[in-house]
């Protein structure tokens, strides 16, 4: 076999292409900023699989809680958002949901009483390759650019609307 006909290696993608239609809502899809500067805009970036507060943030909760420990606080644009109530119950522990202008591609999230971690929200409509750059991007540590700014080419499901 002569060079050029040796297949050209493809990179392996971070998410299959299509991981966001074989999730089903309540799946947790995320990335969090792996150094500890914390000097980056964001701290990483969450893809919900759909709009319904009480069925995606238990998940996120409970992998952020992994990670970073218990989480007292979630601050989100309400007007991004189904019927947030003003607290959930995750895994035993009480997480208070507060209504932020935050903007409905940003989530504050908060660890103890003031560490503060925001991440991007990349809408669940999103096409699997334009979620997976917006990610991959959030979390960069010399990341500067604006969680809007981020999202890259969104396609929305009529579905989902």
């Amino acid at each position: 076999m002569a060079a050029s006909d040796s297949p050209v290696p493809v990179p392996p993608k971070l998410l299959p292409d299509a991981i966001h239609q074989a999730v089903k809502p309540g799946t947790a899809l995320l990335r969090l900023e792996t150094t500890q500067s914390r000097q980056g805009v964001l701290d990483g970036a969450w893809w919900p699989r759909s709009r319904d507060l009480t069925t995606e943030l238990p998940a996120l909760i409970t992998a952020l809680t992994g990670h970073l420990g218990p989480i007292t606080r979630v601050g989100l644009d309400a007007t991004a958002w189904q019927d947030i109530p003003t607290r959930l119950v995750i895994d035993d522990q009480v997480v208070h949901l507060d209504s932020d202008p935050v903007g409905d591609d940003t989530v504050l999230i908060t660890r103890g009483h003031n560490d503060h971690f925001a991440l991007l929200v990349v809408p669940p409509g999103t096409t699997a390759d334009a979620a997976r750059e917006a990610m991959a991007r959030a979390v960069r540590a010399d990341n500067i650019t604006q969680a809007s700014q981020l999202l890259i080419a969104p396609t929305t499901d009529p579905a989902d609307a």
